[in-house]
């Protein structure tokens, strides 16, 4: 860092750093920006109806305010004269294959954390690129404004925790550098929420023992940390000090498969909501047999008007991914929420997961279950998704 920006310009450790954290710019705002440049100077929402939430903003959108999951209803309040878009999840994951493949050409140690953001080891890549990896990842970010339309902002440290605070410094169209000389004087005024899986209830905890800057935890030191919190103090008492031992690992494997939707109008009535699960969980499903996964626990998500959540799983005796199985493992859980309480969102997800092979044929009656939604695949692969549609889904509301 030089002149107190952020921004890149010169720095001590600059050759010996490789680890980056790339995040794309409002990444689905900027995406319709780019498809429609009468958008160009506006101020964009992209999210759901009035009863939806904000997926992304602008930056434009968020010198009013404007925050990603705000309730929409808030974000119309505090720009109502933003544009609101419509989110199209599969040309936003189009546009991020596009990002990580130019990615996956400096290294393939690329481990995506979400559709927009990736952590990249570039260690040992000098001789590759010509470069040091500061000056590859700079390549980088004009490549992908050039060739995608789009822009990202970087963060490059010696360890994954440090480089995602970094990219965090000078969005958007930023590059910044944090160093392990300067890491501990830099993080000591930050709060601790900093830390990540530092929530709101450990931040209250934390502040209740007078901790709460990372100055603090740094002051209290790793001994101390450990007899008060165990392996979650030792750990609070690294990052800390800026050390992350965790490695970049390519290509994580997902943990879970899920679908939810906000309901234009609230709901409590069994029998609609019933309904939207069976369409959440076909959804689930596909999506399972899409990926040739199963999985062996069925999560039930229901969110009041008063925007609490409620969240309940069963596990199963076998894998599964047959849309019956898990409608059924998820309507008994909503059994037992339906007391007349309004519901503004309904989602259903299958975790624990599997490879498909030998799902769902651990008895004779899955086994016939299986080879019937598999024919009722086959026919709609063929035909059309509206071929064959099933009893409970005929008088289907939108959700």
């Amino acid at each position: 860092m030089a002149c107190g920006s952020p921004r890149l310009l010169r720095h001590a450790e600059l050759d010996t750093l490789a680890i980056a954290h790339v995040d794309c710019d409002a990444f689905y705002a900027t995406i319709e920006k780019r498809d429609d440049p009468s958008l160009a100077d506006k101020p964009v929402i992209v999210g759901g109806r009035e009863r939806g939430v904000v997926l992304t903003a602008c930056y434009v959108a968020r010198t009013f305010g404007v925050k990603s999951a705000m309730p929409m209803f808030e974000a119309r309040r505090l720009c109502p004269h933003a544009a609101v878009v419509r989110p199209d999840m599969a040309k936003y994951a189009r546009v991020g294959r596009e990002v990580r493949a130019l990615m996956s050409k400096l290294t393939p140690l690329v481990e995506p954390v979400s559709i927009d953001e990736a952590f990249i080891d570039l260690s040992g890549t000098a001789r590759l690129h010509a470069t040091n990896p500061a000056k590859a990842l700079a390549a980088f970010a004009v490549e992908v404004e050039k060739r995608v339309g789009i822009t990202v902002s970087i963060g490059l440290s010696c360890n994954k925790f440090l480089a995602k605070i970094a990219s965090d410094l000078d969005k958007p169209r930023g590059f910044a550098v944090l160093g392990r000389g300067e890491a501990a004087a830099f993080l000591a005024s930050q709060p601790v929420t900093l830390i990540f899986g530092v929530g709101k209830m450990a931040q209250q905890r934390l502040a209740r023992d007078g901790l709460r800057t990372i100055g603090d935890l740094q002051r209290a030191g790793e001994r101390e940390l450990l007899r008060r919190y165990g392996s979650e103090g030792a750990r609070l008492a690294k990052l800390a000090q800026g050390m992350d031992d965790r490695a970049v690992v390519p290509e994580r494997e997902a943990k879970s498969i899920s679908a939810e939707t906000t309901f234009d109008r609230d709901k409590a009535d069994f029998r609609a909501l019933e309904l939207c699960l069976w369409q959440l969980s076909e959804k689930v499903s596909a999506r399972l047999k899409h990926n040739a996964l199963a999985g062996s626990t069925v999560a039930l998500k229901l969110k009041t008007t008063d925007f609490r959540i409620r969240t309940r799983a069963q596990s199963l005796a076998h894998p599964t991914q047959l849309a019956t199985r898990i409608f059924d493992t998820a309507r008994n859980l909503l059994v037992a929420e339906v007391d007349g309480t309004m519901f503004r969102l309904l989602g259903v997800g299958v975790s624990a997961l599997s490879p498909a092979d030998g799902s769902d044929f651990a008895d004779l009656i899955d086994r016939r279950a299986a080879e019937t939604e598999q024919a009722i695949d086959r026919l709609r692969e063929k035909f059309g998704k509206g071929a064959i549609i099933k009893g409970l889904a005929f008088g289907q509301e939108d959700g």
